[in-house]
């Protein structure tokens, strides 16, 4: 019998605010998450925690992807919430997205931050 098993796996993150982190994640991405005395769990697939870290630096790297139908649209209600888009120079568009579909590339993406500085993103997928 193995002790591992995917089934039970889950991963986390750190915040340097959870109540920030609880307001963006629950309000203005509409994620449901339970209160743990570790902090919060997102209720994404297995569960994803984010805990508060003192000493908090955020992931330089996409840490969190939400798949969506119609990237447009997704990111044009999440501005509507106040989120702000990243912008790299010869990737992504005047909204933000990067058309990977376009040029066979990949999906199309677009990268935005928590409270906390992580960086997550929303794409669609060719």
């Amino acid at each position: 019998m193995n002790m591992i098993s995917e089934a039970n796996a889950f991963s986390g993150f750190s915040v340097n605010d959870l109540d920030a982190a609880k307001k963006f994640y629950g309000e203005t991405l509409g994620v449901a998450f339970e209160e743990i005395p570790a902090g919060v769990r997102l209720k994404i697939g297995n569960g994803i925690l984010a805990y508060p870290k003192p000493n908090h630096e955020p992931a330089t790297y996409t840490m969190l992807n939400f798949r969506v139908d119609d990237i447009d649209k997704a990111v044009s209600e999440l501005q509507g919430k106040g989120v702000v888009f990243e912008h790299y120079a010869g990737l992504t568009d005047e909204k933000g997205i990067a058309r990977g579909i376009a040029h066979d590339r990949g999906p199309d993406i677009a990268w935005f931050k928590d409270p906390a500085g992580n960086i997550l993103a929303v794409l669609k997928e060719g």
